[in-house]
């Protein structure tokens, strides 16, 4: 690689990596509209600058760290989940409350699926962790990877220094947040919850670097459905798990759903002809359910209908683009390319 190309793949890199920063926070509190600053551009600029650190640094150590080290898709998904229960069951414990921001609907979330022994709600544990897993980190990742050039997005994209102050911006944004919980809340989880919770995400970050890492099972016959009816599944599935009711036969349903999408998705993977626009399909039906659900969702505090909707509007119309952008611009990989090596 001469010199000129190699500062324009740098350059490339540092642009997706912003993206993914940007995106990640996006995916994860704007879309769905959910908060008080719902359709008040000035506040949802400002809180990039706290949630971008609190989501866009997680999702971004997640893709460097499976480039770097050859993690594949389901270590990824690990990885992410990982993240997931450290975010909702350590740093803002929002797993283990009864009364989570003195949100109305909280004890409807939180009680007919209540685990007494553990202190935690099934249907709140699969919303939470599942919900980072999905919408703030992986689905990120894949779009972002889907808009790069193809060998953009097989290397790592930040040297050393990039990654220690990723990881460090994400440290502070997670101390703040823990802070203002113990601060300002009542409800705060126990020694033996919080150890659990560390447990299942180190287990999870073991099963990332070492079955996660296993190279890519070979290619059986077969066809693989076209991108976009790939999206239109996932569209599906996740509006199925997205409207499942706060009771057990509504865990079960979306159990049922994720299980069936984690044993298709994998036999679909091994045939010839699954590429980058396949798993950008999948990230793009995820993201777009989000955007029909913000328009549903009931935002808390006093928030003008009409800026509610212009809200869900722009978001919307920016996800269904994004979508379109990406499968347009993904392309198909009919082989597995090995993840290139790390920039020194």
């Amino acid at each position: 690689m001469t010199a000129g190309a190699g500062r324009r793949a740098r350059w490339a890199g540092r642009g997706c990596a912003l993206g993914l920063l940007l995106l990640s926070p996006v995916c994860a509190e704007y879309l769905t509209g959910y908060d008080t600053t719902t359709g008040d551009p000035v506040e949802l600029a400002s809180g990039l600058l706290f949630f971008v650190p609190l989501y866009g640094a997680p999702a971004l150590l997640i893709r460097e760290a499976a480039r770097r080290y050859g993690v594949r898709w389901p270590g990824v998904l690990a990885l992410a989940a990982a993240f997931g229960i450290v975010q909702a069951g350590v740093v803002d414990q929002s797993l283990f409350s009864d009364s989570y921001r003195d949100i109305p609907y909280w004890q409807d979330m939180y009680l007919p699926t209540l685990i007494a022994p553990i202190g935690v709600s099934a249907y709140n544990a699969l919303t939470f962790v599942g919900g980072h897993t999905i919408w703030s980190f992986s689905a990120p990742i894949a779009l972002v990877e889907a808009a790069a050039a193809p060998e953009t997005a097989r290397r790592p994209w930040l040297r050393w220094p990039g990654l220690v102050l990723t990881a460090l911006a994400y440290a502070a944004a997670a101390a703040v947040i823990l802070s203002d919980h113990l601060r300002t809340e009542t409800d705060h989880a126990s020694p033996a919850q919080l150890a659990g919770a560390l447990a299942l995400a180190g287990l999870l970050a073991g099963f990332a670097f070492t079955r996660g890492r296993r190279p890519r099972p070979q290619a059986r016959p077969g066809r693989v459905p076209p991108p976009l009816a790939v999206a239109a599944a996932a569209l599906a599935v996740a509006l199925g798990v997205q409207f499942a009711p706060s009771t057990w036969p509504g865990v079960a349903l979306a159990v049922t759903l994720l299980a069936g999408a984690a044993a298709v998705v994998p036999m679909a993977a091994r045939r010839p002809g699954w590429g980058r626009r396949h798993v950008a399909a999948l990230a793009a039906g995820a993201l777009l359910a989000n955007a029909v659900i913000g328009f549903l969702a009931v935002p808390l505090g006093d928030v003008d209908p009409v800026a509610k909707l212009a809200h869900n509007a722009v978001l919307g119309a920016g996800a269904l683009a994004l979508a379109a952008w990406t499968l347009r611009r993904g392309r198909s990989e009919t082989a597995p390319v090995p993840p290139a090596p790390p920039p020194r």
